[in-house]
């Protein structure tokens, strides 16, 4: 008897060279393949009359094949059938391309049912390599509602089909049901029996949606309840525990007041420090809401207690606006705070090296290079990630783990809409900074096309006139081959045109390719007032503080996300001048205009975060697979955060009875839970 974790081999149909094409789909067991879900369904279950086909759409319909299919050979080899076929409205001609075979498959006055797209030209109609099956036998590829696999070398619709077909009919019946029975009845879900063969061979539409809401479920309630048990799991983590350091002195020692939220912030973390148990918080803020001064408390009172702070940054522009903010803050109360980044010498990063272990360093901010595996930090109190979503998870954990018993705050400028991170941030603690310091204020957005570019011109000479300097950004480094993005900026022939243009302004050009050390040239310039315009790409999109910048400019806006523009946006108001973002953008996509005036509508992150999900999906919040969240099989973050909230609310409501899942009714819950944690499958932090 076959069992789930069985190999695919091991069933008719899947020989050594299919396994293997299997398996590049990350397909081993019968659990993966029956867990293999589609990526879309075709409703070949209702045949209609040819007439009332309509030109462009995949339809089924029933005809009887008029003459004899006819093989021809054209220019290069290729091998066509043809043949005629009508019903009692009108008539379709079909052709199969490279299939001589058809030629004797195909019976004149027969009828077949063809499944496939009509064109029309003029009143004639064609159809170009049906599937089909005779009439009156339909259930293999027509007749049904069929579900379409993503596929590789090797494999076919009508082999992954039989495949989980088999399957399904060997261990439907052993597959795991991790929903306790009272939520299952609760929340009218189907079996998992059910769901699983609903899916993949759905009776009906109705049987589709009730098998993809429990799927759905299924998957939202498992990442949520693996959040509880990691939390529950972190809870009894010793930490150090820190003495209550005299805040006082450190606000007194500040220029400006900080904000009620600055204050509970930064008493949240110090309640975790002092508690004796390890924190493990995120410290969620809007751009420019003041975070920096949050970690420079924290690092302080690190101190104080006789212990280490490391900031781990994404990028050195930004490794080196952090340590000349954090010096600012920090070196008026005695602590030394250093720099570590992969630009420097080998004689300067031995020298850091050094100091570290003479514990002459408080805080040390720095980039990757922080994780190397000659680093040691005796004394390590504090570990602080900022953007963290920059960073793969084995990067982060890497450093957290150079003390077990020390504090991690994690820190992020990218609003998560609350709907993900009630997903995201399970397992962490959440203070977030809802208040913009003195000083912020509102930028005013525009968005518009490429027709007011003299009028944008004008617009930067006046701000570099009245002192002010300004940021364009690029969707490109350089101009593209590629006959699709000819239209797009890039930011060094942008460079040169500006130059051309505007021969009063001082112009520079900065980038990811560029060396290290030639792009903290071009920012220190910048910084110091020595530039009047920045053109770039996105590399200054996060961290950059120069406040006498006052006009942020971002060439093809439709490019970029609406949480990426925001950040963007936020590089500018950050001094006491009036600040402007316009987005320019030539898109024709009604859609994308109305994204687009999201941003000149509203500047509160949080509402733009949740536009971007609905339109986007969760994958701009984090970048390329760095954020360590598992891949949704079935569940839409972006579409299904009614179900999101449901399943979010049932695992609280689980883990308030059971915080360890101990009792015997949530085992099999708990097994798949573990089975995800080792297995990788997802470490957020």
């Amino acid at each position: 008897m076959a069992t789930l974790q069985d190999n695919i081999s091991t069933i008719r149909g899947i020989g050594e060279k299919r396994a293997l094409a299997f398996g590049k789909l990350g397909i081993y067991t019968l659990y993966d393949l029956l867990s293999y879900f589609p990526m879309r369904y075709e409703d070949r279950s209702v045949i209609i009359p040819i007439a009332e086909a309509s030109d462009g759409i995949a339809c089924c319909i029933s005809a009887i094949v008029a003459d004899e299919p006819r093989l021809s050979r054209i220019r290069g080899g290729m091998e066509l059938v043809k043949f005629r076929v009508f019903d009692s409205s009108s008539s379709v001609d079909i052709t199969y391309f490279n299939q001589s075979w058809m030629k004797n498959n195909i019976q004149r006055g027969e009828e077949y049912v063809f499944y496939g797209r009509i064109e029309a030209t003029g009143r004639r109609r064609s159809m170009t390599n049906p599937v089909y099956e005779k009439a009156g036998i339909q259930g293999g590829v027509t007749g049904a509602i069929v579900p379409v696999y993503r596929l590789n070398r090797g494999l076919t619709q009508k082999n992954i089909l039989q495949s989980v077909k088999t399957g399904l009919e060997a261990c439907a019946g052993q597959l795991p049901e991790p929903i306790p029975e009272e939520i299952l009845l609760r929340l009218k879900l189907s079996s998992v029996r059910d769901a699983y063969e609903n899916v993949h061979f759905p009776t009906d539409f109705q049987a589709l949606s009730r098998a993809r809401k429990r799927l759905v479920f299924e998957e939202l309630f498992l990442l949520a309840c693996a959040m509880h048990y990691r939390k529950s799991d972190h809870a009894q983590k010793q930490g150090l525990r820190y003495k209550m350091p005299d805040l006082d002195r450190f606000y007194a020692s500040l220029p400006l007041s900080p904000t009620t939220a600055q204050l509970r912030a930064v008493s949240d973390a110090l309640q975790d420090m002092t508690s004796g148990k390890a924190m493990n918080r995120l410290l969620q803020g809007d751009v420019g809401s003041g975070k920096t001064l949050c970690a420079a408390a924290l690092a302080w009172a690190t101190a104080e207690n006789g212990y280490v702070t490391v900031l781990l940054a994404p990028t050195e522009i930004l490794t080196e606006q952090h340590t000349g903010t954090l010096r600012a803050l920090l070196s008026p109360l005695g602590l030394r705070v250093e720099k570590l980044t992969g630009a420097m010498t080998a004689k300067e990063k031995r020298q850091i090296r050094d100091a570290l272990e003479r514990r002459e360093i408080d805080l040390l901010v720095g980039t990757h290079a922080l994780l190397s595996d000659n680093m040691s930090y005796p004394g390590l109190g504090l570990v602080i990630t900022d953007e963290q979503h920059r960073f793969g998870v084995g990067q982060r954990a890497a450093l957290a783990g150079k003390n077990e018993k020390a504090h991690v705050l994690v820190m992020s400028a990218t609003p998560i809409p609350r709907t993900l991170a009630l997903i995201i941030y399970g397992d962490l603690d959440v203070s977030i900074l809802d208040e913009l310091p003195p000083g912020r204020q509102r930028v005013e957005t525009f968005a518009v096309d490429s027709r007011y570019r003299e009028r944008l011109n004008r617009f930067i000479v006046k701000q570099a006139e009245n002192g002010h300097q300004v940021f364009v950004v690029c969707p490109a480094v350089e101009e593209s081959e590629d006959e699709k993005l000819l239209h797009l900026k890039s930011a060094e022939n942008y460079t040169a045109e500006l130059r051309t243009a505007l021969p009063s302004l001082r112009i520079a050009c900065v980038h990811g390719r560029m060396k290290p050390k030639e792009k903290e040239a071009v920012m220190d310039a910048f910084s110091r007032g020595e530039t009047d315009v920045l053109v770039s790409t996105t590399v200054i999109e996060v961290g950059v503080d120069v406040p006498n910048a006052t006009l942020m400019i971002v060439e093809n806006a439709e490019r970029f996300g609406l949480s990426q523009l925001h950040q963007l946006r936020g590089r500018v108001g950050r001094g006491k001048e009036k600040s402007t973002c316009v987005l320019v953008s030539d898109t024709q996509n009604e859609e994308t205009k109305a994204r687009l005036s999201v941003l000149c509508k509203t500047s509160d992150g949080f509402q733009i975060a949740e536009e971007d999900l609905r339109l986007r999906g969760p994958g701009d919040f984090f970048g390329a697979r760095q954020h360590g969240l598992p891949e949704m099989h079935v569940a839409d973050l972006g579409a299904d955060t009614a179900v999101l909230k449901a399943a979010k609310a049932e695992a609280d409501a689980l883990f308030e009875q059971d915080p360890y899942l101990s009792l015997p009714s949530h085992t099999v819950l708990r097994q798949r839970i573990e089975r995800m944690l080792q297995a990788g499958n997802f470490t957020l932090n």
